[in-house]
């Protein structure tokens, strides 16, 4: 399957670019899983009474189900190494993309999100795999094409590209 990564400092936007990115993808007819890394503990909620209990039973894998949607958590035991994006990856049924979101280290084309007011360095200058940026200001001292942040499209329309699924997109239009 295809990956495409889209990472940047804490609070940059990446969250709500790749929430854009899956509408805008699957309006033009691609299929997009997404796979989100967090350096901290995750935590779901859910207002169905069994499922608060069996969380903090820690059980090895819980499954909560709505009509609309359904989540799987393994719970990873003390001093087993997280599992790498490949193998995450294997786990989700066959689509167009994987959005990724996070996983600065691994190799895979990224589109580093940025908001000047981070005041962070650029990841894109040490990272020869940031293969463009989304940015809310001008962006400078980098060889990657640069767009705005808030241009959905372009950015989708690079991806695309980018992964060699843009000639899908011309038939299918």
């Amino acid at each position: 399957m295809r990956k495409f990564g889209v990472i940047g400092w804490k609070n940059s936007g990446k969250t709500h670019l790749v929430v854009r990115l899956v509408s805008e993808l699957t309006s033009r007819g691609f299929t997009i899983s997404t796979i989100k890394h967090a350096h901290h503990s995750l935590e779901f909620s859910t207002s169905d009474a069994e499922g608060q209990e069996q969380r903090p039973a820690r059980a090895h894998e819980a499954i909560f189900s709505s009509p609309t949607r359904w989540s799987l958590m393994k719970e990873m035991p003390a001093g087993v190494e997280e599992e790498r994006l490949s193998e995450l990856a294997a786990r989700l049924q066959p689509v167009d993309l994987v959005l990724v979101e996070g996983y600065k280290l691994e190799d895979l084309p990224k589109l580093e999100a940025h908001r000047a007011s981070n005041k962070r360095d650029l990841i894109a200058r040490k990272d020869d795999r940031v293969v463009a940026m989304a940015s809310d200001s001008a962006v400078e001292g980098v060889n990657v094409p640069v767009f705005d942040l808030d241009n959905t499209s372009a950015i989708a329309d690079f991806i695309l590209e980018y992964v060699g699924l843009a000639k899908q997109a011309d038939k299918a239009g």
